[in-house]
């Protein structure tokens, strides 16, 4: 038999706990979180987490795992979910993933682009033209440096402006 990952996807409360439960009994497996919001301690409000009885009825890795002063980036969950995994692998041939971040689950099934390393440098130089010139500046350069990203990225998100524009340089 192959080795099979299940994903379970879907927004908040639609759910999806109950049937990775279920599944994970069925199969005598494990759930893997794919939501973002429940690796955090600290985050009860608004994430739907499994309570301690569901946590119960099925080994969860990846809930209240970290702590919200931890930095820990989609590349980070992709390297450590993909890890997991392959360990995983060794005893079940299914792992059901269940979750509502659907960059996580991508990450994990397709993988991510990786992007160099930016020197704090260039970062710090267009965070700083920001708080000096505002956001339409980076805009700006954005679309002069990278129109197609541009047209995708939300022009309003500062962070991810910055990060382009420091890629690019």
């Amino acid at each position: 038999m192959g080795k099979y990952l299940v994903i379970i996807s879907g927004p908040t409360a639609s759910g999806k706990t109950g049937l990775g439960i279920r599944l994970a009994n069925e199969f005598n497996t494990v759930i893997l979180s794919s939501d973002s919001r429940q690796f955090f301690r600290e985050m009860e409000i608004g994430t739907a987490k499994p309570d301690q009885e569901e946590l119960a009825q099925a080994k969860h890795y990846f809930i209240d795992s970290l702590s919200i002063k931890d930095e820990y980036s989609l590349g980070d969950y992709e390297k450590d979910a993909l890890e997991l995994l392959d360990e995983l692998y060794n005893d079940h041939d299914i792992v059901i993933m269940v979750g509502g971040s659907g960059m996580y689950v991508k990450a994990v099934t397709e993988g991510l682009d990786h992007f160099p390393d930016v020197p704090n440098k260039i970062k710090e130089k267009y965070i700083s033209l920001m708080e000096n010139e505002g956001i339409e500046v980076l805009q700006n350069l954005l679309k002069e440096k990278d129109p197609n990203y541009y047209d995708d990225v939300d022009i309003q998100n500062g962070h991810r402006l910055i990060r382009a524009l420091s890629v690019i340089e």
